[in-house]
C-alpha cells in the first residue's frame, strides 16, 4: 500500500519534470512567434528592396536604350527625309497591232477575187501611269529622278513630304546613264546634300529612301530600308541602249517604285540614285544597284545647262574580241581584249595612231576582257570626252589618246 501510494506521487512529478525539459528543449531550437514576425519581416523587406534595385536596374537599362535609339542612321533619315518625293507620270504610248482579217484576204483562194491588199500597220495610243521616286538637289526646285522614270513623261506631278503636290517640267534627260532633271517652281525647298561616290567604302551602312509600290501617297512620307554597300564599280552589261558603269551595289531593300530615290550613307552624304534590282521573282532578294552619284552630278550638269548629253560622236573603230584562235595566233598567254580590224581613214581612231591588229588590253585604266567591256565604256562617254587607251602591238605595249569627235552633220 505504501508503495503505491509512492508511486502516485512520483508520476505526476515525473510527467512535469518531462514537460518541463521538453518546453526548454522546443525554446532553444524554435523562436518565438515575435522572433518569427521579425524574421519574416526582414525577410520581406530584404525581396522588397532586392524587386525595387531590380527595377532601378531596367530603368537604366530602358534609358540607355531610349538614348541609343538615336544614332547615326535615324540622325541620317530625319535629314534626307524631307528631300525625297514621290513622282507620278502620265505618258503616252503607241501601240501597233495587225488587223486580223488582212491574213485571211491574204489567203491565195481570196487573192484571185481581190487581188493582194496591202498590209497597213495600224496604232493606236494609251495613257499609261507610272511612279517612282525623286529627291531634291537644290532649294530652288531642282529634282533628280531615272529617265525610265520620267523620261517620256506627258504629265508629271511631285508630291513632296509636306503632303505639297506640284507640276514639274522635264528639264532634260539622257536614256544612256538612265538620268532625268526636273524643275518645280519654289523656293527654300529642302533639299539632299551630295556626297562623293569615290569614297565610298564597302561595308558601311547605306539607307534607301524611295516610293515603293506607291507607298508615299498614303502618309506622304519616303519608305526607308537599310543595309550596307555590298560593292562597288560594277559593270552592268548594256540593256535597251543604257549603260551602267560603277554601280554602287548594296542589300537595302529596293522594290518597284524605288527607282530614282536616294542612297544615303550613315552621315546624311547621297552616294548614289536607285536604279536597278536584280531579281529571279521580281521582288526584292537583297541585290540593288545605284548609279554613282559623281556620275549624277556630272550629267545634271550637262542637262541643266544644254537639256541633253551630246553623245553624238564617232571613233571611226571597229573592234573583235580576242578569242582563243586569235590569241594563238598573236603569240597571246590569254585570250582577253579586243583586236582592232578596221581604222576609217581621217577618224578619230587614225588620229590616235590605231592600226589594225592593235590589242586594246585597258581604256581609262579599266582592263578591257572583251568586247561588251569596250563598247560600255565607249557607249558612256560624251563628245569631247578623251580615252587612254593602253594598247599591244607586237610585243609592245604603248599608251594612245582617243578624243571623241562630234559627228559632223
Amino acid at each position: 500500500m505504501k508503495n503505491r501510494s509512492l508511486l502516485f506521487i512520483l508520476i505526476p512529478l515525473l510527467v512535469v519534470i518531462v514537460l518541463g525539459v521538453s518546453f526548454l528543449l522546443r525554446r532553444e531550437t524554435h523562436p518565438s512567434f515575435e522572433s518569427e514576425t521579425i524574421s519574416t519581416g526582414d525577410k520581406l523587406l530584404f525581396e522588397t528592396q532586392a524587386v525595387s534595385a531590380q527595377f532601378s536596374i531596367k530603368d537604366s537599362v530602358a534609358a540607355d536604350v531610349t538614348k541609343s535609339r538615336r544614332n547615326a542612321i535615324t540622325r541620317t533619315v530625319e535629314a534626307v527625309s524631307p528631300a525625297v518625293a514621290g513622282i507620278n507620270v502620265t505618258e503616252i504610248q503607241e501601240y501597233a497591232y495587225r488587223d486580223p482579217f488582212e491574213d485571211f484576204f491574204n489567203d491565195p483562194f481570196f487573192r484571185q477575187f481581190f487581188g493582194d491588199r496591202e498590209r497597213r500597220r495600224r496604232s493606236f495610243k494609251q495613257e499609261v501611269k507610272g511612279l517612282g521616286s525623286g529627291f531634291l538637289i537644290s532649294p530652288d526646285g531642282y529634282i533628280v529622278t531615272n529617265d525610265h522614270v520620267a523620261g517620256r513623261a506627258s504629265e508629271i506631278v511631285v508630291t513632296l513630304t509636306s503632303g505639297e503636290k506640284y507640276k514639274a517640267k522635264l528639264v532634260g534627260t539622257d536614256a544612256v546613264s538612265d538620268i532625268a532633271l526636273l524643275k518645280i517652281n519654289g523656293s527654300n525647298f529642302p533639299y539632299a546634300r551630295l556626297g562623293n561616290s569615290e569614297d565610298v567604302i564597302i561595308g558601311e551602312w547605306a539607307i534607301a529612301f524611295g516610293n515603293p509600290f506607291g507607298l508615299f501617297e498614303i502618309s506622304n512620307e519616303p519608305t526607308v530600308t537599310v543595309g550596307v554597300v555590298s560593292a562597288t564599280k560594277i559593270n552592268i552589261p548594256a540593256e535597251g541602249g543604257r549603260v551602267y558603269r560603277g554601280m554602287i551595289q548594296t542589300d537595302a531593300a529596293i522594290n518597284s517604285g524605288n527607282s530614282g530615290g536616294p542612297l544615303s550613307n550613315s552621315v546624311g552624304d547621297i552616294i548614289g540614285m536607285n536604279t536597278l534590282i536584280y531579281t529571279p521573282n521580281q521582288g526584292n532578294i537583297g541585290v540593288g544597284f545605284a548609279i554613282p552619284i559623281n556620275r549624277v552630278k556630272a550629267v545634271i550638269t550637262e542637262l541643266k545647262n544644254k537639256g541633253k548629253v551630246e553623245r553624238d560622236f564617232w571613233t571611226g573603230l571597229r573592234v573583235q574580241q580576242v578569242d582563243e584562235s586569235i590569241a594563238k595566233a598573236i603569240k597571246l598567254a590569254k585570250a582577253e581584249g579586243v583586236i582592232v580590224n578596221d581604222v576609217e581613214r581621217g577618224s578619230p581612231a587614225a588620229k590616235a595612231g590605231l592600226k589594225v591588229g592593235d590589242v586594246i588590253l585597258e581604256v581609262n585604266g579599266e582592263k578591257i576582257v572583251g568586247e561588251n567591256a569596250i563598247v560600255g565604256v565607249v557607249n558612256s562617254a560624251k563628245a569631247g570626252d578623251v580615252l587612254h587607251l593602253k594598247v599591244l602591238r607586237g610585243k609592245n605595249v604603248m599608251s594612245l589618246v582617243l578624243k571623241l569627235e562630234k559627228r559632223s552633220s
